[in-house]
């Protein structure tokens, strides 16, 4: 399980104790692991080992091979991120309220049906 953002924690570093690179140019070619650093580092924690997964089974950013090797592009890889925030809440009530009322306006299946 990945652990939540928190801003109090050290950013996170490589094998070289260096801050991880974020890119600057949108087209960037990034690898698994300079994408998965770069996200973290922003404060979308994730590893690259689920991006690998989401990348097998589905649900994860557009990538490209270049031979054998996987390169995801930057732009792709932080709309991706972006994509899978909720929107802003105020309080942890609100999803329950918002569910509901899609429930609700949703016509039931036995209605559907006639």
């Amino acid at each position: 399980m990945e652990t939540s953002f928190n801003p109090s924690k050290p950013s996170p570093q490589n094998s070289a104790g260096q801050k991880p690179h974020i890119p600057e140019n949108p087209q960037a070619l990034l690898t698994r692991d300079q994408a998965a650093a770069a996200l973290t580092a922003l404060g979308f924690p994730i590893k690259a080992k689920t991006l690998a997964t989401k990348a097998t089974r589905g649900g994860g950013p557009a990538y490209r091979l270049f031979g054998q090797r996987v390169l995801y592009r930057w732009c792709d890889v932080l709309e991706w991120a972006q994509g899978r925030l909720s929107s802003p809440r105020h309080n942890t009530s609100e999803a329950d309220l918002a569910r509901s009322a899609v429930e609700q306006s949703a016509p039931h299946k036995q209605e559907r049906e006639q």
